[in-house]
């Protein structure tokens, strides 16, 4: 595949008098983690529904692989491989790594138990651990309850879900909050691991240094519009700080909703 792994172009997306987004255009290429960055209500979280099929725009594009797409359902968009990761990590704490890891894609056994509906824990077990091992992502085993992990560690097994079933592009939506230091790490280790496979990343997060230490790009919303996108290697929390509130934005113009 030749170009970004997705691109947006012109995205529009109004609730009413409401304009939420207006022309937002970026790209997210295989193996790079990208940082969208705004205040309350800039439009991140439209533009990640929008990219994750959970809403349609009202008009622009938005390119994956290449080809124009108008996602019906999430499901169609992780079909295609995109997963998003909402801040609640979408875990079930009564069951196992391995069950909330092929939750909604169990594996049954062969033959007649399996017709009847049994599980192969066995096999759900290894796979887990082979996927997790796969991003040296560090829980006890595929058995173990996910309630008796770590903050960190359960941020991990659900980031290691949505790579073990897509491998192509995440949405991770303030994949740090509620961690502590060394889960944050955890995080942002992991982060650093997704892009090493060749996933690209989209990393949405408040919290500016942390954009700066994993994302190779930021692309800063601004009352529904891309206010900047910027290297991170040239960025500082200052310059970030000052694009999010629209101190610099005098140049920019666009619908006001």
């Amino acid at each position: 595949m030749s170009g970004p792994l997705l691109r947006l172009v012109d995205v529009c997306k109004s609730y009413g008098a409401v304009q939420a987004l207006w022309n937002v255009s970026f790209d997210v290429a295989a193996g790079e983690v990208v940082g969208l960055v705004g205040d309350n209500g800039a439009g991140k979280s439209t533009t990640a529904k929008i990219i994750a099929g959970a809403l349609t725009a009202d008009s622009g594009s938005v390119m994956f692989d290449g080809e124009a797409r108008r996602w019906g359902s999430p499901r169609e968009a992780h079909g295609a491989g995109i997963e998003m990761l909402y801040q609640d990590m979408g875990l079930a704490p009564e069951l196992s790594v391995a069950a909330n890891m092929y939750l909604g894609r169990e594996l049954r056994l062969n033959g007649p138990l399996g017709r009847l509906g049994i599980l192969d824990r066995a096999a759900m077990a290894k796979g887990a651990e082979g996927a997790l091992r796969e991003l040296h992502v560090n829980v006890p085993s595929g058995d173990y309850p996910a309630a008796d992990l770590s903050g960190g560690q359960r941020q991990a097994v659900a980031i290691g879900k949505s790579f073990m079933w897509t491998k192509r592009l995440l949405l991770l939506d303030e994949p740090t909050n509620h961690l502590g230091t060394s889960g944050t790490r955890e995080a942002l280790d992991l982060i650093r691991r997704l892009r090493d496979h060749g996933a690209g990343v989209v990393f949405i997060s408040h919290t500016i240094p942390y954009v700066l230490d994993v994302c190779d790009r930021i692309v800063v919303l601004w009352q529904g519009h891309v206010a900047a996108v910027m290297s991170s290697r040239e960025a500082t929390v200052e310059h970030v700080v000052a694009e999010i509130t629209g101190s610099r934005a005098a140049m920019h113009s666009g619908p006001r909703g």
